[in-house]
């Protein structure tokens, strides 16, 4: 049997003399190693236990589309995260995951999607006049509302309550950390069991999805058309002309509160803080809104390049979805290295995205670099994922976050408070201390 090799290691050692900051902030710990080791390295966290961490950008596009059939999703996703909302296609693998996705796929089509941006722009429109303005706040809590408003209003379109709405929030971003403590220190989970905490969070999810049943059922005995998801949802019928069942729709709509709302009000709060720091990119995406004269919406979002590409360059920095996982089902060897089946792989978008081989100026504001050819940046960019798994929403997110930040802007210039851009790595990669001055353009 092959071994394995040219494979540097981190100890144990050092893996639980940093824990505590790793608990905090893994990512500077993770840039040392990448530094000290190179593009890809293997962590020991445990007896037998260990993680391969790579930055590697074919690689990565390797695993993730030329040979992805040989990858599945680790137990990071498929079990630690499926506990808390079910098997949906954020969690799910194999056959259920391809059924899955080539049911809900056509609701996530441009000509699908144009049905849902007036209720897209809807939401965001009610969100904005709760900026405060000329006082310093942090951002994020109003962009996390202002996703999640927007992608409950996009579900369910008025069928949830503000109270319903609040508590599903509650319950989706408590699960979240509670399950970041688990991922973090894997010793303490024989504790979070005995002490009752992870059954404590169980508990919290069966009500959100007590809720959502309710929603549902309510919507069954509606003889109204929303056109929503929920709309779409349940009328999506397999091969065999069967629909989902309650269950499953739950788990889909729950995937897509977590996915379709993270990802967005990180990215919305990471961008505000780079446009405060380079507000000449204000003034572009100002003079862009000035000059749109078309009143369809699927026009204005499929043809604003600077906002784009602002927002591109945004996530290129910060990208919300910051660590992808993979482990081969089979052996498998890439650049002369021995990966045996069962490898835990994790890449790290954040680290491939700021690498100097790959990037000019990486750490740099620059989205101009977006605006020539951004396929030329296919293979090493990778914000939704790459491949048949990439995010399915990722068309929905980009319109949502250039209607956004194309309102904010029109209304509003958004100053610095500060020099710097926290981060608090998360299950995605969440702002931290975004500190920011809104004054009205009037």
């Amino acid at each position: 049997m092959k071994k394995e090799n040219n494979i540097p290691e981190v100890p144990l050692s050092k893996f639980l003399k940093h824990s505590a900051n790793i608990l905090k902030n893994p990512l500077p710990f993770h840039h040392e190693n990448f530094e000290e080791k190179g593009d890809t390295f293997r962590l020991n966290i445990g007896i037998g236990k260990s993680v391969i961490f790579s930055r590697d950008a074919a690689f990565a596009e390797y695993v993730l589309q030329k040979n992805q059939k040989n990858y599945i999703k680790s137990t990071i996703q498929t079990k630690d995260l499926a506990k808390y909302i079910g098997r949906g296609l954020l969690t799910s693998d194999g056959e259920h995951w391809r059924k899955q996705r080539k049911l809900i796929q056509p609701a996530f089509h441009k000509k699908q999607l144009a049905k849902l941006l007036g209720a897209i722009k809807q939401a965001i429109l009610e969100e904005i006049p709760k900026l405060k303005t000329d006082e310093t706040f942090d951002v994020f809590p109003f962009f996390n509302d202002l996703a999640f408003q927007t992608v409950v209003k996009s579900l369910f379109s008025s069928a949830a309550t503000q109270e319903e709405i609040n508590r599903l929030q509650f319950i989706t971003e408590s699960a979240q950390k509670m399950l970041v403590r688990e991922l973090r220190q894997p010793y303490l989970g024989w504790w979070f069991k005995i002490s009752g905490k992870i059954e404590h969070y169980l508990k919290l999810t069966r009500e959100s999805r007590q809720i959502l049943q309710k929603i549902v059922d309510e919507r069954r005995r509606s003889d109204e058309k929303y056109d929503d998801l929920l709309d779409m949802l349940l009328e999506a019928r397999y091969d065999d002309g069967n629909s989902m069942d309650d269950e499953q729709l739950i788990d889909e709509i729950l995937v897509l509160f977590i996915a379709g709302h993270e990802t967005t009000s990180n990215a919305l709060s990471f961008i505000s803080q780079l446009l405060a720091l380079n507000p000449e990119w204000q003034d572009k995406i100002f003079e862009e809104t000035q000059n749109q004269a078309s009143e369809d919406l699927m026009a204005v979002v499929t043809n604003s390049p600077v906002t784009q590409q602002v927002i591109e360059e945004g996530m290129r920095l910060f990208p919300p979805a910051y660590f992808i996982d993979r482990v081969n089902i089979e052996d498998d060897e890439f650049n002369g290295k021995f990966f045996p089946a069962g490898s835990n792989l994790l890449f790290s978008i954040y680290e491939i995205h700021r690498h100097p081989d790959l990037w000019q100026r990486p750490d740099e504001f620059l989205p101009q670099r977006f605006s020539e050819n951004p396929k030329q940046y296919s293979s090493q960019y990778f914000p939704f994922g790459a491949g048949p798994r990439k995010c399915i929403g990722n068309n929905f997110a980009m319109f949502e976050m250039i209607i956004a930040v194309q309102e904010i802007i029109s209304k509003y210039t958004i100053l610095p408070v500060k020099d710097e851009i926290e981060i608090k790595p998360l299950i995605t990669l969440k702002p931290k201390n975004a500190l920011l001055k809104f004054m009205n353009r009037t």
